[in-house]
This record gives C-alpha cells, structure tokens and sequence, in this order.
C-alpha cells in the first residue's frame, strides 16, 4: 500500500472529515477525496462512512489507522535519527505526566537531562494517567509517566509499552490535633476512623480510597472532593476532614499543619513510564526514559 494514502487515512481519522484532513494537509478535498479512493481499491473494501457530518473509520479503516501511527512513529523516528547525527545536539521530548510526580520526579529528570544534552527540548503537559494516554494516542505527547493502584490493570494499551519505575507509597495524612497523630511508631488500624469525615482525590484515588476502607470493613464518609493535594493539606490541617495521599504529593507539599502516619492496608501505587514502541527508536525520547529512570532509582525508597 501507498505510504503516503496511509499517512492521509490518519489524517482523515483525528480530523474526523476529509475537510479537516485537507485544511490540515494544505490540498484540496478533492485531491485527498482521490487518494482515499484509491487507497480503499487497493484495501478492497470500504476505510470510511461518511456522515452528515463528517467521516467515520470503519472496521477496516481503524486497523489501517493503527498500522498508519506506527509507520508515522517510525517515520518521525527516522527524521529524529538524522537530526541527530551530532551526537543529540537536537531534539525534542513531549512528556505528560500526573501532578505530584510533574512537582518532583520530573522536573530531576528534565535537568538531567538537559546536563547531558544541552540541546534536548522538553516540553512538559500536566495529565492524569487516563488523560495522558489519549495524549500520547493522539500524537501530541510522546512520553506519559503514570500510576496505577494496587489491583488496577495497568494502563497500557496495545502499541503502547510500559515501564515500572517503581513504588508510591500512600500515607494517612491527619490534622497534627488528631487523636491518632500523637504516636507514631505504629501503623494508625483503618478501622479505627470508620467514623472520621473523609477528603478524596481524583476519580481513581477516589475509588481506591472507597476500596481500601470497604476492605477495613466500612464505607468512607466523604464530604470533600479536590484533586489538587495542597488544597487536601489545607482542608485536613483545618480540621475538615482526614485523607490518603501518596507521598509524592508530600514530597511535593507538606502542610505544617498536617501529620503523616502509616496505616494498615494501604497499598503503594505503582508508576508507570508509557510510550509508543517504536518511540524508543527516536535518540531523544531514549534519552528521555533513561533519564526519568536514573532519577527514578537514585530516589530513596517512598
């Protein structure tokens, strides 16, 4: 099949019309209209539905789709290669990752990296992980570093490689007041706050924390909702309520009006480093990942 009708298809498919292919391909509709005529003749079956309004893959056309990122991938990595010829003087790395590890893990590694090779541009997005991975399937970042809690499949789809940077620890985080604050030396018992009004996270640290308590044999009373841990900290330091937080995000902030205590049955999460497979080819994003893990195995253990 004709490289170039592929790479067209993928156009067609993230516009979602032939139009906006066009519009982004700068042709004409009726030039990229012709070269998906042919390509659907040498397919030997329909690629596309039209629709009112614009396009829609068929089953066909979706399959052809993930064959065109991956050649797209391997063209860019191609481009990449040759840039690269002096010894990664250029290059750049799209990189998403989750809030607390965008304030600590990250941000060691860009320096890293950028000591190593001066001329590396990282661009960082803030995402959460299911946030990151549309990126990273939408061709708009190239690296995603996410997390997954205990008994969560991990978020790799198919084309997709992930690696395990390691452990997260999640802490009991309580106002330095509070009863449980004031010893230390042993794990605080879950159960034992079965009556504490609760402050959760985002969706998924929200449904970990409704599993964990429902495993200590209770359901949380939760009366706040904010993904942003400093706002956690400042609710809890207030006396507001009580909450889990990884200690990535403590590391990140800790409020002087807060105590972090372990409990019994929290679960680490576990972090994840996300890419294309073919990603890996392109010397930068190597570059990347193994700076992101040097910086990953030198940290003390959380």
């Amino acid at each position: 099949m004709d490289v170039q009708r592929l790479l067209i298809l993928r156009q067609i498919g993230r516009a979602g019309s032939i139009a906006g292919a066009a519009r982004a391909l700068g042709w004409t509709q009726p030039a990229v209209s012709q070269h998906l005529r042919q390509l659907e003749r040498q397919a030997g079956t329909a690629l596309v539905v039209r629709r009112p309004r614009g396009v829609q893959l068929t089953e066909a056309g979706e399959v052809l789709l993930r064959h065109a990122d991956a050649i797209a991938a391997r063209l860019q990595a191609a481009a990449d290669d040759l840039d690269a010829l002096t010894h990664l003087r250029r290059g750049s790395v799209r990189l998403a990752a989750f809030p607390s590890a965008s304030a600590t893990v990250v941000p060691a590694a860009m320096s890293l990296l950028s000591r190593r090779h001066p001329g590396i541009d990282v661009r960082l997005r803030e995402a959460e992980p299911p946030e990151a991975l549309d990126l990273i399937n939408a061709g708009e970042v190239d690296l995603a570093v996410t997390f997954t809690h205990g008994g969560e499949v991990p978020l790799d789809p198919p084309g997709l490689v992930g690696t395990v940077l390691g452990e997260d620890a999640v802490r009991l985080v309580l106002p330095r007041s509070h009863p449980h604050a004031l010893s230390p030396d042993r794990p605080v018992n879950l159960r034992l706050l079965a009556g504490e009004q609760w402050i959760a996270g985002c969706t998924r640290c929200t449904a970990n924390l409704r599993q964990t308590c429902q495993e200590a044999g209770f359901v949380p009373d939760i009366r706040h909702g904010t993904d942003d841990y400093v706002v956690t900290q400042a609710l809890i330091a207030r006396g507001l309520g009580i909450g889990l937080l990884p200690q990535l995000a403590l590391d990140a902030f800790q409020d002087p009006g807060v105590t972090v205590r372990a409990a019994t049955r929290l679960r680490p999460r576990t972090l994840h480093l996300i890419r294309h497979r073919e990603a890996e080819q392109i010397p930068a994003i190597r570059s990347a990942v193994r700076a992101i893990q040097d910086v990953q195995a030198s940290a003390e253990p959380r």
